[in-house]
């Protein structure tokens, strides 16, 4: 039997292969928890080699697994270590259940992938799952198109733990934006515990909104231009300083984050054009990237969920230039959004001119916010994440649905 304990803990799992997605959003939900329980702690187990540059709030930390790093024909390497990928990955798991086992979580949220990095999650689950812990997979408004989707799950063959492990599924969005599992042939009982949460606001406290560096551009002047991590955003920034190149004058001034994956060579390249343009300025990286957008005019961005809810969260018109490979992701958020006037989308469908760039820069000058569409329960994500945690935190672990129940629903 668990030991009794007068305070919760939950744990959270991000794989985090690359990029900074995964990361934000544990974070910003790790960050809502303990401000809404003040009884609760939590730890973020994360694979982010760039974890350590963000700040913790009280009663949230992390443990930091080995990275890896996933190459254009899909397979994995180590993104540090000279060791061949499958020790990594016995590492990593290895790391995940022994946490797991002497943290002893009260709840366990695991974000979008089911079974973790190539299955390393799995024996966390059953370890888990005997001592009667609540099971929870955390899932972003929109996976990948549903045909890629279905195919990469039936190869991973992860669809079948939703059934035999999670007690529920909570979607980050709204169900009249995307369905993230659609495609996905699921038994009705899984289907009765997917819960759409809303998306996820974010804030920015006032010390950070005063340190952010901005370059010296004026609260409200400038366009925000951010490839998120970066490491795919060569498109977005080139496109971006092309426009400027064309229409110096006209557009209005711009503060360009790079990220922090942008190969070094890119940045250098991109650093050189910068310096040609009076209007533009350049960073690489800054961890408060809310209160970067907080104080813009308008945001051009790739539209990757974190970012799409901090558009939503600051009220920011936005264009959105989504990729198109190796996923969908984007471009389905991205065009179903626009479809409801959130945001603005330019895509690949036509060649890339630097004049119909300047034109959408231009029209984003006037557009109008997020908030002028009135969606029910947009942003409703946090507290509803807090309740539905809190309903498990109180609950107990053995309130949970038997195993041999589960396995076989």
């Amino acid at each position: 039997m668990p030991q009794r304990r007068d305070h919760k803990r939950v744990l959270i799992y991000s794989h985090d292969s690359f990029g900074l997605g995964h990361l934000r959003r544990c974070r910003a939900i790790a960050h809502s928890l303990v401000e809404a329980h003040s009884s609760v702690s939590v730890l973020i187990l994360s694979g982010s080699p760039i974890i350590g540059s963000f700040d913790f709030r009280s009663r949230v930390d992390f443990v930091r697994i080995p990275g890896v790093i996933k190459l254009r024909n899909g397979e994995y390497v180590s993104l540090s270590l000279h060791i061949d990928i499958e020790e990594t990955l016995a590492m990593r798991s290895s790391i995940i259940h022994h946490t797991a086992d002497i943290f002893d979580p009260d709840l366990f949220i695991v974000d979008k992938e089911p079974l973790g990095l190539r299955g390393e999650v799995r024996p966390t689950l059953d370890l888990l799952r005997e001592r009667g812990t609540p099971l929870i997979l955390g899932l972003r408004d929109v996976m990948d198109d549903p045909l890629a989707l279905e195919t990469e799950w039936e190869r991973k063959n992860v669809a079948p733990a939703l059934a035999e492990y999670y007690d529920e599924l909570w979607v980050y969005g709204l169900p009249q934006i995307c369905d993230p599992l659609e495609g996905i042939e699921l038994p009705r009982s899984v289907r009765h515990r997917m819960v759409y949460t809303g998306y996820l606001r974010r804030a920015v406290g006032e010390a950070a909104a005063a340190n952010v560096d901005t370059r010296g551009l004026a609260d409200g002047d400038f366009l925000l231009v951010t490839a998120g991590g970066g490491g795919d955003g060569d498109d977005l920034i080139d496109y971006a300083l092309a426009a400027y190149e064309h229409d110096p004058g006209s557009l209005p001034p711009a503060l360009i984050v790079y990220g922090p994956f942008m190969l070094p060579e890119r940045q250098a390249a991109y650093d050189a054009r910068t310096a040609r343009l009076p209007k533009v300025r350049a960073i690489t990286f800054d961890a408060r990237l809310e209160a970067l957008m907080a104080r813009a005019r308008g945001v051009v961005a790739m539209g990757g969920y974190n970012t799409f809810c901090e558009i939503l969260s600051f009220d920011k018109p936005a264009l959105i230039l989504p990729r198109t490979a190796p996923r969908l992701e984007q471009y389905i958020r991205a065009r179903r959004a626009a479809e409801l006037g959130l945001v603005a989308m330019l895509s690949d469908e036509n060649a890339r001119d630097p004049a119909r760039m300047a034109a959408a820069l231009m029209q984003l000058t006037q557009q109008p916010p997020p908030s002028a569409v009135v969606v029910p329960g947009l942003l409703d994500g946090m507290p509803s994440v807090n309740k539905l945690a809190g309903k498990w935190l109180d609950r107990g672990r053995h309130a949970r649905f038997p195993a041999p129940l589960r396995r076989n629903a």
